[in-house]
């Protein structure tokens, strides 16, 4: 019966109903045609292959030497019994226990690797299978600036948050997502932008073609901090180009769903499902008690510069990566990204999610209260 039950509430739209666009009698919403967004279930997400998928990266957590078995173990599994091309990461297949294992000489021979920031890989991968923690995700998002193969992420690491999958049976796993028709999460992304002062173009078009240079595709969040300096860090954060407030303190988080249980949950965020479109501002130790966390649409444009009056610079990283430090004049756009990572689930993006929450997190774990005992007679009743 609750498992029926479950079936029936699953087959909901994830999104919840349309709204209503009349309200009362002779009110509604003013017809808009181009504004009109037809959004798929979430919950009807399935990874489907127009073609067989030929070509796997596989990304290991490095300098960890137990993944070294795991990762022999995939590789021979994928080119000997799959048939399958396996891309690597140079570093990878230099790591000298791989090296000294004749045994595995036949099939590292026939990996074809690349390294990070040199060779472009983005067009020619399939699939990526990750071994390790929730960084191996993160790592495989950064190599994929546009659009991102699908994701498939063993638990092999310390957290765990974001890799679902048990190593166990990799075997039945793989097979079933190579055969198609596996739930997918699709985790939203920010595009990123950091304009410096002495490069910002006075025409509109100048300024969209630098646009388009240097940005970055986050998963998690964008972080701006005060850096070594032991004064507070003083930026402006607009939104939609009007200044909605200044934040005071070490920092402040701008961040996805997904990344809303990483660094903002440490910061006094609240946590949301991956599927929620939307945008999260959490600060760093404000220096106020009234500045709690927000919640915006996705839709929005952020930008964040230091104030006139800032005392000192600031520090931008993205996903941990990358970090540089932002001047006076300098901002840092950033907006939704329409390329986002396609994660394939276990079970469902649902039941990952707050089984996740449960395993990792230890979400709501208390020793349950013990219930009333038994009244022993009448008189105890009536007291």
């Amino acid at each position: 019966l609750i498992n029926s039950i479950m079936r029936k509430k699953i087959s909901h739209f994830l999104h919840g109903p349309y709204p209503a666009t009349h309200f009362g009698p002779k009110a509604c919403i003013l017809p808009n045609p181009t504004s009109v967004m037809h959004i798929q279930d979430p919950a009807s997400q399935r990874l489907t292959w127009t073609n067989p998928p030929s070509n796997v990266l596989v990304i290991r957590k490095i300098h960890d030497e137990s993944l070294v078995e795991p990762f022999k173990e995939l590789c021979r599994y994928l080119v000997e019994e799959k048939q399958l091309m396996v891309y690597v990461e140079r570093r990878v297949v230099e790591d000298g226990t791989l090296k000294d294992d004749e045994l595995f000489g036949s099939i590292c021979n026939q990996l074809c690797t690349f390294r990070e920031g040199f060779d472009d890989i983005s067009d020619c991968i399939d699939l990526i299978i990750c071994l390790g923690g929730d960084g191996t995700l993160l790592y495989a998002s950064s190599l994929f600036q546009g659009s991102v193969p699908p994701v498939m992420a063993f638990h092999l690491g310390s957290l765990g948050f974001l890799t679902p999958f048990k190593f166990e049976s990799y075997k039945t796993e793989v097979a079933k997502v190579l055969e198609g028709n596996a739930a997918i999460t699709l985790r939203s992304r920010l595009k990123v932008k950091v304009v410096k002062a002495a490069v910002q173009q006075p025409h509109e078009e100048e300024e969209e073609g630098e646009e388009e240079g240097g940005q970055q595709q986050v998963l998690n969040e964008v972080v701006v901090d005060r850096g070594p300096s032991s004064y507070l860090s003083n930026v402006d954060l607009y939104l939609n180009g009007r200044l909605i407030t200044s934040v005071q303190g070490d920092g402040v988080i701008v961040s996805t769903p997904t990344g809303s249980t990483a660094y903002a949950a440490a910061a006094g965020a609240s946590m949301i499902h991956p599927n929620v479109p939307a945008i999260m501002v959490t600060p760093i130790c404000p220096h106020s008690l009234s500045f709690r966390p927000i919640v915006v649409p996705a839709g929005v444009e952020l930008m964040i510069t230091l104030s006139p009056d800032a005392r000192n610079t600031a520090w931008v990283s993205f996903d941990g990566r990358k970090r540089q430090e932002i001047q006076h004049g300098d901002c840092i756009k950033i907006t939704a990204s329409c390329y986002p990572v396609p994660s394939i689930c276990c079970h469902d993006l649902v039941y990952d999610w707050f089984e996740s929450l449960a395993q990792c997190l230890h979400w709501n774990v208390r020793k349950r209260q013990a219930g009333l005992a038994q009244p022993s007679d009448s008189s105890d009743t009536e007291n």
